[in-house]
């Protein structure tokens, strides 16, 4: 069986994948350590700014589509966030089961502190990287997620 030619924009966007991969991994790692005296994972820290940056209490589901994760894996970090008094539950007006996350002042203050600790470090990582160059990568994956959040099937054309 002979191997579908990718054109050359595909070839690019996948080595731009592969590199993204990589990059994620990279981040989630650095992210890691940065939080790591404060209690966090990227993980946990990821949940907080999603709870924070959310214009009213969410359920989970909300949040982990929000996020493009899996909700199982959302709601059980969510679980251990409430454990440790960073998060808490209220009930839903719209759905009895489904309950509302809210950030407690524990987890606004953790957060913060996360975010305290994550300007000098991104700072440094942006050194000698041009804004503009940034914003068109920005644009490109935002366009991209865009499409891959519109499609229900790996390749509709084929």
């Amino acid at each position: 069986m002979r191997r579908a030619k990718r054109t050359p924009a595909g070839e690019a966007l996948t080595q731009l994948m592969l590199d993204l991969f990589r990059f994620n991994s990279l981040a989630l790692t650095a992210g890691d350590r940065l939080v790591a005296d404060l209690g966090l994972t990227s993980a946990r820290w990821q949940i907080l700014g999603a709870v924070m940056a959310a214009e009213r209490s969410q359920p989970v589901a909300w949040i982990a589509r929000d996020l493009g994760a899996n909700r199982q894996n959302v709601q059980r970090i969510v679980n251990d966030l409430e454990k440790e008094g960073l998060v808490t539950f209220e009930p839903n007006p719209h759905h009895r089961r489904a309950q509302l996350v809210v950030l407690t002042d524990k987890g606004r203050q953790a957060f913060d502190a996360a975010m305290n600790l994550q300007a000098p470090w991104i700072n440094r990582l942006t050194d000698g990287v041009a804004v503009e160059d940034l914003k068109v990568v920005h644009r490109v994956v935002t366009a991209l997620r865009a499409r891959l959040e519109g499609s229900t099937e790996p390749d509709e054309d084929g």
